[in-house]
Parts: C-alpha cells; structure tokens; sequence
C-alpha cells in the first residue's frame, strides 16, 4: 500500500474525483468534509499526508492547519480557489508544505504529493541530486550542468542545497532568507535574496532570461524543478 492520505474537503464531487484518482495511484485515502473530523481522523488513521482544502463549514482551512501544526510535522498541501499571494504566503508561513490553485490538473496533484513524500521520507536526495543536466554532489561540494563544472559562491551553493531539499516545493521569501541567514532585517535581506537568486540562475542556465532550474512564483518565493517536472514538461510538448 501507497502512503495513507487524510483528505479535507466538504464538496463529495471533490473528494470523489480525488480519490478516484489517488487510489489507482496506491494511496489509501481518509476522507472527511470538516475541521473537527480532520483533527480527529488525523488522531486515529495517522496518515503520511495530509490534503487541506481551505473551505470548511466549520472553521477556517488555515485554523485546522495551525492546529495540525501544533502536533505534527506530517506534509499538508493545501488546496484551494484562493489565488491571492498573501494567502499563499500565510498558508506557506503557517507550515504549509505546498500550495495548489484550484482548479489544478490530476497530474500537476500527483507530481507534487510525490515531491512532498520524497522530502519528508528522505527517499530521494541522498549524496547525489539530479535534475535535468543539474548534478550536484554533496560530498564534494560540486555542481554540473552537464559535463561543465560550476563554481558559486558559498551564498549561492547554501541557496542551491536549501531548494534542493525542498525540491519541487515552494519556499517563500521569508522561509529563504530564515534559512540562509538567521535573524537579518528582512527588508535588506529580500533585496540579498533576488541578487542570489539571479547570479544562481546566471550560472545554472545558459540564458538567465528563462529560468530552466530556479522557478519563481510571483509575490510568494522560489522553487526547484524536479526531473518529475522535466518529464512533464517533455509530454507537453
């Protein structure tokens, strides 16, 4: 059996389509339609993973998740209509591990619950990360692309290690400039992080114009593609 996934949304038509798809895919899927009966599935089913729609008849998606946060560090993808950047931004801040705009394809749903259980599980970084033509080896502190070698700074490298522990997830701006550096100003610290992100892109991407690595999510942070978003990208074409 896949990982066991605690399904939170009110609508039947959602958590029928949802489970429809998850199931085939080897999860055992918990489906509840409130706050109150996530909190209490979550105490009794234990699941590996948590889907939170953020419309409840009963309490604010975002409480259910504070609440979540204060016992677990279980993975919750939230899901929801809200498309406003400080929504995601809260969510992300709250403890969110990844944020999905309804409406979202099985396929986008599938490869994010994948690189969510990776991070979590530690089933995929190891000594050696690869996406694309990026390699990079952790032991010796090198990174390719390709068969060139690039050098970075230790500021880029400890960008490059954070997002690749993320990998596929969206980190903020906040959530950057925490694990980089500490307690700096934050106002100072975001203009710190843009530089960083564009000599990265800079030297991981031939033309720094169209990030192939780094993708940005506007207002909200950064993320790392994945060779599940190569791949996809591949079928598209």
């Amino acid at each position: 059996m896949g990982a066991r996934i605690l399904l939170v949304d009110d609508e039947n038509s959602i958590q029928d389509i949802l489970s429809l798809t998850l199931q085939p895919a080897g999860y055992s899927v918990y489906p509840v339609a409130t706050g109150a009966e996530a909190l209490e599935k979550f105490k009794l089913a234990r699941p590996e993973l948590i889907l939170l729609d953020l419309f409840l008849p009963d309490m604010d998606g975002k409480e259910v998740l504070r609440c979540l946060r204060a016992w677990t560090s279980t993975p919750i993808v939230v899901m929801s209509v809200r498309d406003q950047e400080s929504e995601k931004i809260a969510c992300l801040d709250a403890g969110a591990d990844d944020y999905l705009t309804k409406p979202f394809t099985m396929g986008e749903l599938l490869a994010r619950l994948r690189a969510v259980l990776r991070r979590a599980f530690g089933v995929s970084q190891g000594e050696l990360f690869t996406a694309g033509a990026l390699r990079v080896d952790f032991n010796r502190r090198e990174v390719f692309v390709g068969a060139e070698q690039v050098k970075l700074s230790a500021t880029e490298y400890d960008l490059l290690k954070v997002l690749i522990h993320h990998a596929g997830l969206v980190r903020t701006h906040h959530q950057l400039i925490h694990e980089l550096w500490g307690g700096t100003h934050y106002g100072d610290a975001v203009h710190l992080l843009r530089v960083t992100v564009s000599n990265l892109r800079q030297k991981l991407a031939r033309d720094p114009r169209t990030p192939r690595y780094i993708i940005t999510e506007p207002g909200v942070g950064y993320r790392l593609r994945t060779d599940s978003d190569w791949a996809q990208m591949r079928e598209n074409l």
